[in-house]
Parts: C-alpha cells; structure tokens; sequence
C-alpha cells in the first residue's frame, strides 16, 4: 500500500481528497437520520412506552410558557391580555395539538400556559422554533411583562445549541494547541502542517460517514462530539509515529535511500504498528455495540469510523506526501544540522543529537525501571492503585435537568417553573394493555391506584389525576405527579414502591392485564439497571478482545496479559481521579460546573472502552521498538532501554497532542463531556508517562527473556546470529 502511494503520489494524494468530497456529499443527501423516542426504550420502562404508544396515549411533547412581572405578583389584567395573544398565536400553529387554560401559581407571582404540541415527544425539538418565535412576539408586545418559554423540547434544542458551541470553542483551543506541539516535535511548519491537515480532513469524512451510518444505527446526537474527540486524537497521533519514523530512516540512511524507500521501510515498522492499534481499538469500542442501548451505539459507530478513516489516510496519503515532500521536508532541520560543519559530518552530528536525545535523556529516565525493577514497579504500582482507590466510592445517575447549563435560557425557566409549580418536576407513567372488555376494571384499578397514593407526600396530592383509555378500550394510562427531582432518592423511592406495592394490588388483580411503569424516574432507574446487567459482558469481551489482539501482535501470552493488567490500572486510576474532581465541590470554580454529587451513567463504561483501546497504541509503539530491538539479538533489558528510548519522543508528543485535544472538552458546558474530556486527559497522561515509562519496563526488565513467551518467531531469531539481518527490522513476521 504505501509502495504505491509513495510512486503514484499524485494519484494517492488526489484518491484521498475526492474520497473525502464524495464521504461528505453522501452525507449531505442522506442526513442523519436521529433516534426517536422508541429507540431509547429498555427494560419496564420501555415496555410501558411501548404500550402506551400503541393506544395513542404517549405523553405529548409539552411546552410551558411562563408570564411573570418583573417584581412581585403580576397584574391580572396585563396577564390575561398576554395569554389571549398567545393562545390565539399558538393555536394558529401546525406544530401545536391544543393550548391548555392558564394556571396561577400560589403566590400569585406566575401565570402558566401549557401547549401540547404534535408528534413523538424526542422529534419535538426540531418543530420548536415557531413556537418560541410566537413567545417572542407576545413578550415583544407586552414589555411590562416577562413571557418566557420552557419545556422538553425547548431546553433539548438548547442542548443542541450548546453542543454546536461547544465543538467550535473545543476546535478553537485544539487546532493551536496541536500545531504548536507538532512545530515543537518536527521544527517545520510543512512536517507540523502534514498531520494536522490529514486530520482534519479525516474528521470531516468521518462525519460525512456517520450520517450515512446513521441510517443503520440511528443517531444520538453524540456522533460529531465522539468523532472530533477521537478523530482529531487519533489522526494526528497516526500520521505522527509514521512521519517520525519516515524521518529517522532518511536521517539513519544518511540521504543514501530514496523518499520512497525510507516510505516503505516505515510502512513495514510503524504502519504494520498503526494497522494493529487501529483495529485494537476498533474492537475494542465495537464491545459498546453489547450494552444495546443507542447511545452507545452511537458512540461506537462515531469512534469506529473516525479511527478507521483515520488509520486509512495515515497509509494511503500521508506515505504519498512524504514521498512527494521528499528531503523538503527536513530541509530546514538538515541547514541547521550542518551549520557548524558541512557534509557527511553534519549528517552524523545530527544522527547523534536524535541518538542522544533519545539515548542520554530516556536512558536516565528509564534506569531506575532497568536497575531497580522492583522497587521502580512497587512505588509507581502503589502510586496507580492510591489514585485508583476513590473509585470504590463511584456513583451513578442519569444526567438530567439538574446537570444541564443554566446558561440555557430554557433551563433558567425550568427552574422558575418548577419553584412555583413542584408537581410538574416528574411524572410516573402507569401503562395498562388488557382485553377491551376488562377496560372498566383496569379504569376501576387506576382510579383505585390513585386514591392510595394520595395519601403518600411523596406523591403530589393535587390535581386528582384521571386515567385515559384508548379508542379501542386496549390501553389505559395514568399519570403520577412527582414534587421531586427525577434523579433524586424521593422521586425514586415511590417508584421502587408504586411497582412492588401499588401496582400488584390494584391493576395486578385485574385477569389478563399487562401493566409497567414508566415516566422520568422509571426511564433512568431502568436504564442504569440495563446498563449494569450489560456491563459485565461488554468488560468480559473487551479483556478477552485486548489480550487476543495483543497475543496476535506479538505472538507473546505474557505481554498479552501484562497489556491487559496495565490497561486496568490506567482506568483505574482514572476513574479514581474522576470521583475526586467531579462528585465533589472543590473544582467547581476550576473547571466551571456544579457538582451534582455523581458521575454521569455513561461515562465510566465510554471511559472504560475507550481507554482499553486507546492505551494500546502506547503499548503497541513502545512494545514494537522494544520488540525489533529483541529480534536483533539484544537482550531484553537493553531492548527496554533501545525499544522505549528510540520511541519515548514521538509517543510523549502524541500523549501531549492526545492530552490537548481531550482537556479542550473540560472547557465545554455539558458536565458529561467535561468528564469524559477529564477522565481521557488523565489516563492518558499517567498512561504514557507512569505506565510505559515505569511500570511496563520494570515488568519486562524482570520478566527478561519469559515476556516473548511462547513467541516462535522471537526463539528462531535468537537462535540464528545473523538472520534479524535478512529482511527490514520491524518487518512483519
């Protein structure tokens, strides 16, 4: 592949653009394709959606629209001219079902006006814009008042907004960040430019892709986010160990290689790396596709394709660049090489400088690993499982209203919404399906149902509520006010007895009927319960996924389990990190959010996935060098030092590309996104500077010759002096 990228530059490089134009015109005509409510539903939660959907009685996308007087109880007069206008403005919409009559809070200081708008409760977001037009134009005639607007699908849309915010101010901090490490590591604007540039472009056909994808594996909203996250993170990472390469062969060979040759001795060492980290990671997050839930799914789809085209164009374009650059590219580095001389001596003096800055500097920062192993691994061990211990204390929860940005109009309402009216913080959603004949004692159940609760404070005792029946008398529902924050224990304590108590005795005794629960709480109860029952699975997986491809890497079992080990205690250490920033207050202030006292539901197994795959493309890069190294002939102990020298520079400036492009997500809004940044940020840092360049020599310095274990390939080399010289170090075996 890179042979004939690198002699048929133009073409490659001109396949590549047009590949990237056609992967985002495809995805401009078939959209992306966003998942609907029913995509969402799992366990007795999703079961009760299901049937209410079924008899037309899924709870409608509402809207509230609050009108209030700057300063105490608002005129009753001025309040009823403003809901004339909007019921008569609101009524005229096609997105609008009805308009409820105005409500007034008990301290008189608010008039609410619900508007039940059409369609699927998820998809209303899309269709909220002329409402808010309409509520802008009431407040615009009445300026003595404050009409705003509040409700599900307002406050998802400016989520959405948010989010689109968000990933410009992320591409804002990442792009200088990037470019200013690469112009450190390479000393040229046109080296520094090569990865930053195939990134970009891999991102852009990722996203191209992911709509596409999208109609298979319908969207959550989350594709673009994971697709900038990983894809930038990846791409430069990629081109940056194969360009790195490229140049230490054109610099070893002394300009006694072509461009095209020192192209293809780096596709036989660090593309053969690239091509098993890359599907390493593949693997590893397509175990997200086991939690069956979307927005895993989701995920997973945009890290998959974000990697793979990004793993593509680091074999396909870039070696046709570097080809095509040519010695141009080290030009500028070479003028100051041979400054002070000239010639050969020039060339070696700067081959020293490589040797030395890879050999001086690493050889003191590994030798406490390769002298004092076990010390050296007891200390950074102890280290990695202290900061791993606040993990033991890990909660979870659902995000929800109470961890969205109050910087969101929508939200700011909500909250004034829910002061002043507590009932409508949470609904509990009873759905019945029977046989059309029992109807009036499902009705008679629900209504009996009702009536038990009402002496409950947990429940809120007013209005009454009134089950709903269906057209053809299958389905009945009924909806349960809660004065409580979904996610809090009140609101979940009622739940766990409404299922367990008031439901067994009311409608359980009904013949034939099938009843579940759904509503705010129920849907996040539910869907932590889902997420745990699949968690094992996906974990199982992912260990078995990361030690197979490790053992087809290297043909060793021990590394295979020494890798698998490692990645653990990366995440641990992570996750333990991750408790103490975000379920307390003490960064509030630093990195700009409030703490909810928990971790969002879906950060740690995202985390999980994620690091499992990304922490093996520092153990592929260090542990090939190392490996090439061992194929020499050079004992273990010196192939450590050989192996993670010669590599330590170019794996710390991807751990700092990586490492930027995650911490510029702690400055978005979204708390979860903040923790996901977080949590990837760290790991990666204690990865690349604790783990392979502490723990992992010091184990394989121990191990010495037993880590190739039971490696054929490594004993046939070792055994012949003589033939690691047959054919290109690093080469596949």
């Amino acid at each position: 592949m890179a042979s004939w990228s690198a002699t048929h530059p133009w073409r490659a490089i001109a396949t590549w653009f047009v590949f990237v134009a056609l992967c985002l015109a495809a995805g401009s005509l078939a959209g992306t394709n966003s998942a609907t409510s029913a995509d969402y539903r799992v366990g007795e939660a999703g079961r009760a959606e299901a049937i209410a959907a079924e008899g037309h009685l899924a709870r409608p996308p509402t809207e509230r629209v609050l009108i209030e007087s700057p300063s105490g109880p608002v005129d009753a007069v001025a309040a009823d001219r403003a809901v004339q206008e909007l019921t008569r403005r609101m009524r005229a919409l096609p997105e609008v079902d009805r308009v409820e009559p105005p409500v007034r809070s008990e301290n008189g200081e608010i008039v609410m006006v619900s508007i039940v708008m059409n369609g699927e409760e998820l998809a209303a977001k899309r269709h909220i814009g002329p409402l808010i037009e309409q509520t802008a134009a009431v407040q615009a005639a009445n300026p003595g008042l404050r009409v705003t607007e509040t409700g599900r699908p307002s406050m998802s849309q400016g989520l959405d907004e948010q989010r689109s915010d968000d990933l410009l101010l992320s591409e804002m901090i990442t792009f200088p960040v990037t470019l200013a490490v690469l112009l450190l590591v390479f000393g040229s604007v046109l080296a520094a430019g090569v990865p930053l540039l195939l990134a970009v472009s891999s991102i852009a056909a990722s996203m191209g892709l992911a709509m596409v994808a999208s109609h298979a594996l319908p969207d959550a909203g989350v594709g673009n986010n994971v697709i900038l996250l990983i894809g930038m993170a990846v791409g430069v990472d990629y081109s940056l160990f194969y360009l790195k390469r490229d140049r230490e062969e054109r610099a070893r060979a002394g300009g006694r290689v072509s461009p095209a040759a020192a192209v293809e001795i780096a596709a036989a060492t660090s593309g053969r790396a690239i091509v098993v980290s890359g599907l390493a990671v593949i693997v590893s997050t397509a175990c997200l596709y086991l939690a069956g839930d979307v927005i895993f799914s989701s995920l997973a789809t945009g890290t998959v394709i974000a990697v793979l085209v990004a793993m593509v164009s680091s074999l396909t374009v870039l070696p046709a660049v570097l080809a095509k650059a040519g010695d141009r590219v080290e030009r500028r580095r070479a003028r100051r090489a041979v400054r002070p001389a000239s010639g050969r001596a020039g060339r070696a003096g700067w081959r020293d400088g490589e040797r030395q800055d890879g050999g001086r500097v690493w050889a003191a920062i590994l030798r406490p690993a390769t002298r004092r192993p076990v010390v050296t691994l007891l200390v950074a061990t102890v280290a990695m499982l202290a900061l791993a211990l606040p993990a033991v204390t890990l909660k979870l929860n659902v995000p929800g209203t109470d961890t969205f940005s109050r910087k969101i109009p929508a939200v700011r309402t909500w909250d004034r919404l829910t002061t002043a009216f507590p009932h409508l913080q949470a609904t509990h959603l009873i759905a019945v399906r029977a046989d059309p004949a029992r109807s009036g004692e499902v009705v008679t159940a629900l209504r009996d149902l009702a009536r038990r609760v009402q002496s409950d404070r947990r429940f809120a005792a007013d209005p009454v509520p009134e089950p709903k029946t269906s057209s053809d008398r299958r389905v009945s529902t009924l909806e349960l006010a809660v004065p409580f924050p979904a996610g809090s224990q009140e609101a979940r304590q009622p739940l766990q007895r409404l299922r367990s108590e008031h439901l067994p005795v009311t409608v359980g005794r009904v013949a034939g009927a099938e009843a579940a629960v759904s509503g705010d709480v129920a849907r996040d109860v539910d869907y932590v319960s889902h997420q745990n029952e699949k968690l094992p699975w996906v974990i199982g997986f992912l260990l078995v996924a990361t030690f197979v491809m490790t053992v087809a890497a290297f043909g060793s079992v021990v590394l295979g389990l020494v890798g698998v080990i490692l990645n653990l205690l990366s995440a641990a250490a992570a996750f333990g990190l991750l408790v103490v920033v975000f379920q307390h207050t003490w960064a509030e202030g630093l990195l700009d959010f409030t703490s909810t006292g928990f971790i969002g539901s879906r950060v740690p197994l995202f985390l999980f996935v994620i690091l499992f795959g990304l922490s093996m493309d520092y153990q592929v890069f260090a542990v090939s060098r190392i490996r090439e190294a061992a194929l020499r002939g050079v004992p273990t102990r010196e192939a450590v030092v050989e192996g993670i020298g010669g590599s330590a520079r170019v794996i710390t400036s991807a751990a700092v590309v990586m490492v930027s492009v995650f911490a510029a997500f702690v400055f978005l809004s979204l708390v979860e996104m903040k923790q996901m940044g977080f949590g990837l940020a760290v790991a990666v840092l204690l990865d690349a500077f604790v783990v392979r360049t502490m723990i992992l020599p010091s184990i394989m310095t121990l191990l010495g010759e037993a880590s190739w274990w039971p490696s054929r390939t490594m004993r046939r080399r070792r055994a012949v002096p003589g033939l690691a010289d047959v054919r290109p170090v690093g080469a596949a075996d």
